[in-house]
């Protein structure tokens, strides 16, 4: 199967009332850090208020957003890096579904830094029908075609250079959202942090997941109307 070329970070909204906390990580991305293109669409300034409540690691926000949970709740030494594409993080171990879905591809990706590549599709909870994808240093530990719950391990993150990246996927699954002309058409040059990218930041965030660096940066692209912006 031949899957086309990705590679994206955001806020979570001020919706749980939770107190602030500061944003972590720092970005070291392989990939080009092109930021002027020359895209001739007016940016959008994206203002957001940030919590962070995953200074404690027993923290839990369960049930925050019916169906889901936070998928990197067992990673080690979990460091958010960037909002592009997708989400970026470092860190070791293993890597949750969202939610209930059926995974739509596990395997190698010669196209995204590390090689990995899976993409699953929700089938409950407020973004069902939707596509993710999980790539870059992640080897796949289901089957496509396999049916997930968000207690499955769907992949192992391990602790390559390139980190993983997660976000929204295209309704084939061949590769980002945010490629899509619909999305604005943004690849792996950039401009970064993409519109599809802080929507997926904001869910993790809404799950627990500790906020990117750029979260406040301006923000690139569309948003199609199919995906949700609150989650309650």
């Amino acid at each position: 199967m031949t899957l086309a070329r990705h590679p994206a970070a955001l806020s979570q909204a001020d919706v749980l009332g939770l107190p602030a906390a500061g944003a972590n990580g720092g970005a070291t991305d392989q990939r080009a850090a092109v930021r002027d293109t020359g895209v001739s669409q007016q940016p959008e300034m994206i203002s957001i208020a940030v919590a962070n409540p995953v200074q404690d690691p027993g923290f839990s926000l369960a049930g925050a957003v019916p169906g889901y949970l936070d998928p990197l709740r067992a990673v080690s030494n979990l460091v958010p890096e960037r909002i592009d594409e997708g989400v970026d993080f470092s860190g070791s171990g293993p890597v949750y579904a969202l939610g209930d879905a059926v995974v739509t591809f596990a395997g190698q990706n010669a196209g995204w830094p590390g090689g990995g590549w899976i993409t699953y599709r929700l089938t409950n909870g407020p973004d069902a029908g939707l596509m993710v994808y999980l790539a870059e240093d992640v080897t796949a530990t289901v089957k496509t075609g396999q049916r997930v719950t968000s207690s499955t391990v769907i992949g192992t993150m391990f602790e390559g250079g390139d980190g993983i990246e997660t976000g929204w996927a295209q309704p084939t699954g061949a590769s980002a959202e945010s490629e899509l002309a619909e999305a604005g058409g943004i690849g792996g040059y950039g401009p970064y942090p993409t519109k599809v990218g802080l929507n997926f930041d904001e869910l993790l965030q809404m799950l627990g997941v500790p906020v990117a660096p750029n979260a406040n940066d301006i923000a690139y692209g569309l948003l199609p109307t199919r995906y949700p912006t609150t989650w309650r």
